[in-house]
């Protein structure tokens, strides 16, 4: 019982619930320190309200316990679109949870920007996806040596400035970091999450900020809800590439498994 009684007391004078230190500082003090003098007047009562942390989403909610295989401890709900999936427990040390939450939001982008082309391309020019590289002209008017190597050259110093910047944050938006010194801000990381960086330049049409008097300004309650439905779509998409290629390997298309 009194273990029990100073768990409560603990609980109640934790940042969490109290606000920070000055809350805490003032909930310690004796009660004649909180009032004005130390005057016997009694303060009116006030009720404070304490909002409860949001439930902890499970990826089959209707199975309860299951240990870390249903429910990893590493995983706290915080990140957006954790519904505690990771049975290899591949995210149990902090560091390699942030690389691959890295990892998955860019293959998610590309996968998405992939579907889309696939449609897209196929749609338009009638020839399957993983044949459209051996198509006549279809690199015109470079050679196919000229597009690789201007490939991996633009895409290598687009992902060293990514790779550098996961590591050592804001470093690649600095005046000697990029060639253009004038617009370097625009490389700057509006938002301050990683692989989120907003701005004038990533989000040109202000769906996660607004722009005001030149300086763009995040929102963080549009900026959650996107991030929760891009890495939904994001998931999806790298789904549907898995399936796109298993019907490639059978010489099928997308377009053609739907009939069309």
């Amino acid at each position: 019982m009194a273990s029990t009684s100073a768990a409560l007391v603990n609980g109640l004078g934790s940042a969490f619930l109290t606000g920070g230190k000055k809350s805490q500082a003032l909930l310690s003090a004796p009660v004649a320190a909180r009032t004005s003098g130390g005057a016997a007047a009694a303060a009116p009562k006030r009720l404070v309200v304490v909002a409860a942390a949001a439930t902890k989403k499970s990826w089959i909610p209707a199975v309860k316990g299951g240990g870390n295989l249903l429910d990893p401890e590493w995983l706290d709900g915080s990140l957006p679109g954790d519904f505690g999936f990771d049975p290899l427990g591949l995210g149990k040390d902090p560091s390699f949870l942030k690389w691959y939450r890295e990892a998955e939001l860019i293959h998610g982008r590309w996968a998405m920007a992939a579907v889309l082309g696939i449609f897209v391309g196929q749609a338009y020019s009638g020839i399957p996806w993983f044949e459209a590289g051996a198509a006549p002209g279809a690199v015109a008017p470079f050679s196919f040596g000229t597009l690789l190597g201007t490939q991996l050259l633009l895409m290598g110093w687009v992902e060293s400035k990514r790779w550098v910047d996961f590591f050592n944050p804001e470093s690649q938006s600095v005046e000697w970091a990029t060639p253009w010194s004038k617009t370097s801000e625009n490389f700057a990381n509006s938002t301050g999450e990683q692989g989120y960086p907003g701005g004038k330049f990533f989000d040109p049409l202000s769906f996660a900020g607004t722009l005001k008097d030149g300086a763009y300004i995040p929102d963080d309650e549009k900026l959650d809800r996107l991030k929760l439905a891009e890495i939904k779509h994001a998931r999806l998409a790298m789904v549907a590439m898995l399936i796109f290629y298993f019907e490639a390997g059978q010489g099928k298309t997308p377009l053609g498994a739907l009939g069309l």
